[in-house]
């Protein structure tokens, strides 16, 4: 059988084919597969008995569901106004820089793609990114350089 209608079929029997179950099936797919395909959200659709264009709404809903491949590590930066006030562009300034893409890249080794995203919940400790799923607040620019340089020296890229 093909494994993403394996996968989906595993999670719609994990958590339910009832529409409330849909998001946790996406984040099931997501955490596999790192995106959702327009094949995956047919499959979806299919397996749930729901409208395809309600399964595309929803991933194209949510920020943190992705709809086209990333890299191995994801990188969200916070755009919210106050990680704005607080040095947001010099902080994604920094990160362009250093992996030589824009928002909306990916490195040519499929290594990082960078993204902004809505409100993180760390105003308090403003500028705010996420790396996966690990939260990085009160970032400089250094701060940064250092926590990518850390990335890309455990996986060899220095």
């Amino acid at each position: 059988m093909d494994p993403i209608k394996s996968l989906i079929q595993n999670l719609a029997d994990q958590y339910g084919r009832q529409r409330e179950n849909l998001l946790p099936i996406m984040q099931g797919v997501i955490e596999r597969e790192n995106f959702l395909s327009e094949y995956s959200m047919v499959e979806i659709a299919r397996e749930m008995d729901i409208p395809a264009s309600e399964v595309y709404g929803t991933a194209t809903f949510y920020s943190f569901l992705e709809t086209k491949p990333t890299g191995k590590y994801t990188i969200r930066v916070c755009k919210t106004i106050t990680c704005a006030m607080k040095g947001k562009s010099q902080v994604l300034f920094a990160i362009q820089d250093m992996l030589k893409i824009k928002l909306g890249e990916t490195t040519p080794d499929n290594r990082f793609t960078l993204l902004e995203t809505n409100c993180l919940g760390w105003c308090h400790k403003a500028p705010a990114m996420m790396i996966n799923n690990e939260v990085y607040t009160e970032l400089t620019p250094e701060k940064v350089r250092e926590i990518l340089s850390d990335y890309m020296k455990q996986n060899g890229s220095i």
